[in-house]
């Protein structure tokens, strides 16, 4: 068997940003600040998961944290007088506190960025087909559908979906997976979105991945400077 290689991963760097941006100091806080990440990380998207929340990133500097959520449903992440994002705030607060017996950042800010087009992010996809998998919708069908939708979406040269589990209650797991367009896994310079998510059926879970390609860096790059001249 190859070795399988992370495609956000194996981009970073190069034409992908981290979404996470701070240095540690000391250095041997690495390690909790890690832990503080995964954990908020973890809280928001199970306790959010109606929101359909494509990414979070982390800012630090000094004691300042900003997280940047961004979200398709930004009205169901702030809720009814902005009462969900002070949920969300005293859950971290608690996080900080119950990990490192530490107080949170001084200066602690949430700010949430509306997605403007869900079918161009491969992490909405994959929530999007493990909520259709999870009402028990034909996997046949959800996978033709959101295909279709996917490949219509604008900049989107190719899409590859992959599920695997005991699709439609079948006794034996099994993996099924449809493709349109091209997926350059191996060039560099191609831009592609991956994302996964896990669908909780009564049969057990389902594994969801999504690939998205959405052309090359280069080609984006020289459009710039030719609209900037």
């Amino acid at each position: 068997m190859g070795n399988k290689v992370h495609p956000n991963l194996f981009r970073f760097g190069i034409n992908r940003d981290r979404s996470s941006r701070w240095f540690p100091f000391p250095r041997r806080q690495v390690i909790a600040q890690l832990k503080e990440e995964f954990a908020i990380r973890t809280m928001i998207k199970n306790k959010l998961r109606r929101a359909m929340i494509s990414g979070i990133e982390f800012e630090r500097s000094g004691s300042a944290l900003k997280i940047i959520i961004f979200t398709a449903r930004p009205g169901v992440l702030i809720g009814r007088g902005g009462g969900g994002i002070e949920e969300i705030r005293k859950d971290i607060v608690a996080i900080f506190n119950k990990a490192n017996k530490k107080a949170a950042p001084r200066d602690l800010k949430l700010e949430v960025q509306e997605v403007r087009n869900p079918d161009a992010h491969a992490a909405l996809i994959a929530q999007s087909v493990a909520e259709q998998l999870e009402k028990r919708m034909p996997f046949r069908g959800v996978l033709k559908r959101t295909l279709e939708r996917a490949r219509g979406a604008p900049g989107i040269a190719g899409v590859k979906l992959e599920i695997a589990g005991r699709l439609g209650g079948s006794e034996m797991s099994r993996r099924e997976w449809s493709s349109k367009g091209k997926i350059p896994l191996h060039t560099l310079r191609s831009n592609i979105d991956f994302a996964q998510d896990t669908a909780r059926t009564t049969w057990g879970a389902i594994g969801v991945k999504v690939w998205l390609y959405k052309g090359e860096v280069f080609e984006e790059k020289e459009q710039a400077s030719k609209e900037n001249s």
